[in-house]
């Protein structure tokens, strides 16, 4: 079993994220097509693109997992949420991507990282904590 630590992400992390959440998002889009927007030729680029649009928000974390060799292996992406009318709820800490490399699945890495997002979103306040409006694992 290898050891991980975490750290927040850092620009030079994107390319890895958006091969990671390539994953993710092939993963909703089979579940559910009409739902989930399809995966193009370029999505490890455009979903790196936008999780490095999160990085400078403060209201936003981004956490990575890296191994022993200093690989990042996975990520949450969790944010604070404002009031919303249009999904009923009030202002809430949301966990919107949890995404673990296959190679260390089943080593309690995701449910560490939802900890950790969960915890970040408490000391920033968050009322509440929930999951985001996808799937959880693809």
């Amino acid at each position: 079993m290898s050891t991980f630590r975490l750290r927040p992400a850092t620009e030079a992390d994107l390319p890895t994220l958006g091969r990671l959440s390539a994953r993710l998002v092939k993963a909703h889009y089979g579940f559910d097509s009409q739902r989930f927007m399809k995966p193009d030729n370029d999505i490890e680029a455009g979903y790196a693109w936008f999780l490095g649009t999160q990085l400078q928000v403060p209201t936003a974390i981004i956490l990575v997992a890296m191994n022993d060799d200093d690989s990042v292996i996975g990520y949450v992406y969790a944010g604070i949420e404002p009031q919303s009318w249009k999904e009923l709820r009030d202002e809430a800490g949301v966990i919107h991507d949890v995404v673990v490399d296959d190679a260390f699945d089943g080593q309690g890495l995701g449910s560490r990282l939802v900890e950790a997002a969960a915890e970040w979103l408490e000391t920033k306040g968050a009322p509440r904590i929930m999951p985001g409006g996808g799937l959880s694992s693809p």
